[in-house]
């Protein structure tokens, strides 16, 4: 993709105009589902599923080729104490996915996934959001950049997640950003943030959104200026799946930061997105709430690390299966009902 103009012009010329669903591949999925042999209505949202994989894909539901992609980045906030963790875990984390040590390897091996990790930079950590933007507007779309080239592969279901210590602290400064509030209704322990932890954590993204109240207006400028390069990144690749018409599962707290990103710059920017699963990161349902979603699963986890979209790629992988392969009540030689 190439830039010109200012950084972020490319990116609002694509958020205007989005591509939409396939109503010929959305209309013979219903058709096909009619006569499929089960009462109509009896898979729920397996149904559901299959439908809107047909929207978006322009074809009847299948995922053959399904990615986790995880995109890890420093912070500079982790000076102002908010976790207890040191930054280095980042960079550890990512050669432990490397190495097939995590637990996204795991559950990447059980439901069939393919997985790729993206180090964001990790030696440079994004600026202090307390104190300076995230990163300069060129910075942020180069990264946005990058994340819609990081699905240049191809794939046919798209599962967001992230790694990097201290970007909770920027997922609840996004949402106090975009969505008002107070620090307390978007600030959870994270990674075990606890007792002077969590009170550095509130205060940190309270001084942020106070320090850079008068650019929050724009989306982009929420992103790079309160952001960080891996919710850049999964932004970019988000955007990069509509225009390639490649369905979306969108993992925990942080990832849905970042798809907050581009639902506030174009309405209609997640339609061909599901969340995977509502985390036990306290802001994460009311985040989820105000992008009109209802998660497919509801483990407890907060891991991040796109753990919980993988886990619900196996459920989507089932419902294209069911849809799929099930025989019709013709074909089965089953009677329908009178």
């Amino acid at each position: 993709m190439s830039l010109s103009g200012l950084p972020f012009d490319d990116f609002r010329a694509l958020l205007k105009d989005l591509p939409g669903p396939n109503p010929v591949a959305l209309a013979a999925a219903r058709d096909r589902d009619a006569q499929l042999t089960k009462p109509p209505g009896a898979l729920g949202r397996l149904e559901e599923i299959a439908f809107w994989l047909a929207a978006w894909t322009g074809r009847a539901p299948a995922v053959t080729r399904p990615l986790v992609a995880i995109f890890a980045g420093n912070h500079g906030v982790t000076r102002q104490g908010v976790t207890p963790w040191p930054s280095d875990i980042t960079k550890q984390m990512v050669a432990n996915f490397s190495a097939g040590g995590a637990a996204i390897n795991q559950i990447c091996m059980t439901y069939d996934l393919g997985l790729k990790v993206f180090d964001l930079a990790l030696d440079i950590p994004t600026g202090d959001i307390t104190m300076e933007p995230a990163l300069s507007e060129r910075d942020c779309a180069a990264t946005m950049a990058f994340g819609m080239e990081a699905i240049a592969g191809g794939t046919d279901l798209l599962c967001i997640g992230e790694m990097g210590i201290g970007n909770t602290t920027i997922a609840a400064a996004i949402n106090l950003a975009l969505y008002g509030g107070t620090a307390e209704d978007w600030v959870g322990p994270g990674t075990g943030s606890q007792g002077e932890f969590m009170e550095r954590k509130l205060k940190a993204v309270e001084t942020a959104v106070a320090f850079h109240k008068d650019h929050l207006h724009d989306p982009l400028e929420v992103m790079r200026r309160v952001g960080g390069r891996e919710i850049a990144a999964m932004a970019g690749a988000i955007l990069a799946a509509r225009m390639q018409k490649i369905p979306v599962l969108i993992d925990g707290y942080v990832a849905t930061a970042a798809a907050s990103i581009l639902k506030a710059a174009n309405p209609s920017a997640l339609d061909h997105c599901l969340i995977a699963h509502v985390s036990g990161e306290p802001g994460h349902l009311k985040a989820i709430e105000r992008l009109g979603k209802t998660p497919l699963l509801a483990l407890g986890m907060k891991l991040g690390e796109g753990t919980g979209a993988a886990m619900a790629a196996g459920i989507v992988k089932a419902a294209a299966a069911c849809h799929s392969g099930m025989a019709t009540f013709s074909s089965a030689g089953v009677s329908t009902k009178d």
